[in-house]
């Protein structure tokens, strides 16, 4: 498949947008960041080439100054919490949860806090109070007690849940990598289908941005020539910002 039929089913999505007036919207989140690494590099310069904000979902317990010493002066970054420590609680033929239901509540709120602590030291003005669950999944009775530690908002993936209503829900839609395969980029047509669907979804449904999800540290030469183009096909509409989100 050509680059240009590929891409037609985004630009025709794109263009329904255009010709109603509107900017679609997007935003971009990368999972899993602890440290500097040449992979988190090549994402900052291409985010920041095509203004595009980014923002990292930071894992509190592994990561320290180094991270935020390499963010200095990248206005375009923001940081969000990933968990605490990414660390698998469920059991054996279970899918991983670090905040499901294999703990004490007052043990995970805990965890909570201390993250939201711990990025609030590193990033002082770079952090947006937006929880990422490890492997986008949390228990309903850990998602209820986000606001009255702090949070802003929860991000998942998928369409939103509204299991709470005391809290915002801000997801992505399109993964960049096949995590039940392959572990890399998956097919480029499929990823813009998915996309423009999201982007139809979206127009149906309100307007809210579309959310793509990025691992710097297993994205693939593939991955990111994927958000390239896409950056590219998107210049005429809007990609937002973490904060933006939640204000």
């Amino acid at each position: 498949m050509t680059d240009a039929k590929l891409w037609q089913p985004v630009g025709a999505a794109l263009e329904r947008w255009s010709a109603a007036g509107l900017h679609a919207k997007f935003w971009l989140r990368d999972d899993d960041a602890v440290e500097p690494s040449s992979r988190l590099d090549r994402l900052i310069a291409l985010t920041a080439r095509f203004e595009v904000p980014v923002a990292l979902a930071v894992v509190p317990e592994q990561t320290g100054h180094g991270l935020a010493e390499e963010l200095e002066g990248r206005s375009h970054v923001s940081t969000l919490v990933h968990g605490w420590a990414h660390r698998n609680y469920a059991g054996e033929g279970e899918k991983k949860q670090e905040f499901g239901p294999h703990r004490p509540l007052a043990e995970m709120t805990q965890d909570l806090a201390r993250g939201l602590h711990r990025m609030k030291q590193l990033h002082p003005s770079r952090l947006v109070p937006i929880f990422v669950p490890p492997w986008n999944r949390i228990a309903p009775n850990v998602v209820a007690s986000l606001g009255g530690i702090g949070y802003a908002a929860l991000s998942r993936f998928g369409p939103a849940r509204h299991a709470q209503a005391s809290i915002a829900e801000i997801n992505t839609h399109v993964d960049l990598i096949d995590f039940r395969g392959t572990r890399r980029c998956r097919d480029h047509a499929l990823l813009a289908a998915e996309t423009a669907q999201a982007l139809s979804d979206s127009f149906e449904h309100g307007g809210y941005p579309v959310g793509i999800l990025s691992h710097h540290l297993v994205n693939d030469n593939a991955a990111f020539d994927f958000l390239e183009a896409l950056f590219a096909a998107s210049r005429q509409h809007r990609w937002v910002s973490p904060r933006e989100l939640i204000e």
